[in-house]
């Protein structure tokens, strides 16, 4: 089974900010897929399905972005997945609104989300998704930045990439890593 995880953080303070665009992702790949998210142990909402023939689950946790380690070391134990059967997806500041980035693993590059993750599995060998959303913030800030809401016209873009972003996922689960990043890289 293809674990998705997409990061944010729980409650409706946070809808639409930048930092919940994983969390938008995963709702994009719901629709898609037809897949219902409930509520899991308490740690994530969690749906199962299939695509062309292969399981599939999704994840959003509901702890804060700070402990989504604690989610998805979680949900791993519970599906039984490995980490390299699942794919975090999450906001990245250091890469311009619109674009997305695949890799097969690496740092946690300064995301706090992610430095809990790799904490918490004791691995940086999984595959991940950045999504871009830019880095238009004055020194000190990039908290406030993060938890801010899209412009008007970022919201549009953000729309689009996060279409881009879900038929990188389908790829992904197609034909694995390799093959996305192959396509949208």
């Amino acid at each position: 089974m293809a674990l998705i995880v997409g990061l944010g953080n729980p409650g409706l303070e946070y809808k639409g900010t930048r930092h919940n665009v994983g969390f938008e992702l995963i709702d994009n790949l719901s629709e898609k897929l037809t897949i219902t998210l409930q509520q899991g142990n308490g740690l994530f909402f969690f749906g199962e399905g299939q695509f062309k023939g292969r399981p599939v689950a999704l994840l959003k946790p509901t702890t804060y972005m700070n402990n989504s380690g604690k989610a998805v070391s979680k949900a791993l134990a519970l599906t039984g997945n490995s980490p390299q059967e699942c794919i975090i997806c999450y906001d990245d500041i250091h890469l311009e609104i619109g674009r997305i980035k695949l890799k097969p693993s690496g740092s946690a590059g300064g995301h706090n989300g992610m430095i809990d993750i790799i904490e918490r599995l004791q691995t940086r060998d999984f595959p991940r998704l950045r999504i871009g959303i830019g880095n238009d913030f004055k020194r000190g800030r990039q908290s406030e930045y993060v938890l801010s809401p899209f412009t008007s016209s970022q919201r549009n873009q953000i729309d689009e990439t996060l279409e881009v972003a879900s038929n990188a996922i389908l790829t992904f689960l197609r034909g694995g890593i390799e093959a996305a990043m192959n396509q949208f890289n």
